[in-house]
């Protein structure tokens, strides 16, 4: 598996010049598709991490894109596309989900310490094994831990986008649970 690209790597790396952004906010199909170039596999990552299908993740990208286009006249600064775009792709994911399953109860109170006690164990296990373990999670689990844990987000912003309250404690238990399974099985 690749490395992971973030929004800020791609923006730091390629420089995207404010005016190819301009261009493709006035609709030229032409700057618009050097953007789909230069953004689709860092928000394509994003929307796999999410939904754990390819396919479907393939048709979010898509649907975030057209989405995109269509709403650049309410980006406010050209040089924060990729931010922009990135907020888009997450909500695409998050309506889609919203839609394929229905969350279980949130916990009423999250156990912030916990985060802190049980980080030793995540340094001992490979990237591949995590990305494995993450796809075997529950849909609502896998959306919650990747909202939280890789893409960022907090507690209440999760709770906001999904209305209802963070279960990222559940999911990293489960998590934890599944590749101490896998260790004890694979060595």
């Amino acid at each position: 598996m690749g490395a992971l690209i973030t929004v800020q790597d791609l923006e730091a790396t390629n420089n995207i010049p404010a005016t190819l952004v301009q261009e493709a906010m006035k609709g030229n199909a032409l700057a618009q598709g050097q953007l789909y170039e230069l953004y689709s596999k860092a928000m394509f990552q994003i929307c796999i991490r999410m939904t754990g299908n390819r396919e479907q993740a393939e048709d979010l990208l898509q649907d975030a894109f057209i989405l995109a286009f269509k709403k650049m006249h309410q980006l406010k600064e050209p040089l924060q596309f990729g931010g922009w775009l990135r907020r888009i792709v997450v909500n695409e994911c998050i309506r889609f989900s919203k839609k394929q399953i229905r969350l279980e109860p949130w916990e009423e109170h999250l156990e912030e310490r916990s985060d802190e006690e049980g980080l030793a164990w995540w340094k001992t296990v490979s990237l591949d094994m995590l990305h494995q373990q993450i796809k075997g999670l529950p849909d609502g689990c896998r959306e919650i831990f990747n909202l939280y844990a890789i893409e960022d987000l907090g507690h209440k912003e999760i709770a906001q986008q999904l209305g209802s309250k963070s279960q990222y404690h559940r999911a990293k238990q489960l998590l934890r649970t599944r590749i101490s399974t896998a260790i004890q099985i694979h060595g």
